[in-house]
């Protein structure tokens, strides 16, 4: 039986090539809102948590992503060479995160409200759940329209519905080995997991931001200031 995830893996590496001029000197992650790196602002959710091993996979600017990494302690997992989306980066950095489940995270979000990553961990039931993913009701979710999934009355998930799919997720890794491909998406383990009705969310009660493109910024602003 899996207990509550005593590892997470941070997503870092994409281009963020929607944020255009802004990423031309810097990866993404490292772009600030609110006076501080969106990388923080997934940071300090994870810190007040307490967690044996964090990993963050590194491609655009692996330098500089990987100085800001070491200042905090995270341990990297590198894709310099080929970027391998969430399913493939996940499963690349295995080795370093140890037994299931793993906690992963976006890096391109804020939120305002109770820590998310809290909240996940009090929810988390591995006897029902492969996978536990964090969801935004569409009036609570800024910066995004169109939704991912809906939800019963148990929690369970399907494909399809209202409601956005943040992010943050606990999940059990044991089917990334059956997989050969390398890269390739998370979703693969969520077709699964659904068919075996073991596919279940958690309803943000707070506030959340995708800041996907540079108009995103000022939205989360104002949104932390409300």
């Amino acid at each position: 039986m899996c207990d509550s995830p005593k590892s997470v893996m941070l997503f870092a590496a994409g281009f963020g090539t929607r944020m255009k001029a802004l990423t031309k000197d810097r990866p993404k992650p490292l772009i600030k809102v609110a006076g501080k790196p969106l990388f923080d602002h997934a940071w300090d959710h994870i810190k007040d948590a307490d967690f044996d091993t964090i990993v963050a996979n590194i491609h655009y600017f692996p330098k500089m992503m990987a100085a800001h990494l070491d200042a905090r302690g995270i341990s990297v997992s590198d894709e310099t060479d080929h970027i391998l989306e969430t399913g493939g980066g996940l499963k690349k950095a295995l080795s370093q995160l140890g037994s299931d489940p793993v906690l992963t995270m976006n890096t391109d979000a804020v939120w305002r409200g109770a820590n998310p990553v809290l909240s996940m961990r009090a929810a988390w039931n591995p006897d029902e759940m492969d996978a536990l993913l964090l969801l935004v009701h569409p009036d609570r979710c800024f910066g995004h329209t169109g939704g991912d999934f809906e939800i019963d009355a148990e929690g369970r998930l399907r494909r399809g519905g209202p409601f956005v799919y943040s992010g943050l997720q606990i999940i059990k890794t044991d089917g990334l080995t059956e997989i050969t491909d390398s890269k390739f998406s998370i979703s693969r383990l969520w077709e699964g997991f659904q068919q075996e009705q073991r596919l279940f969310g958690l309803v943000y009660e707070g506030a959340w931001c995708d800041v996907g493109h540079p108009e995103g910024i000022q939205i989360a602003e104002d949104m932390l200031r409300k």
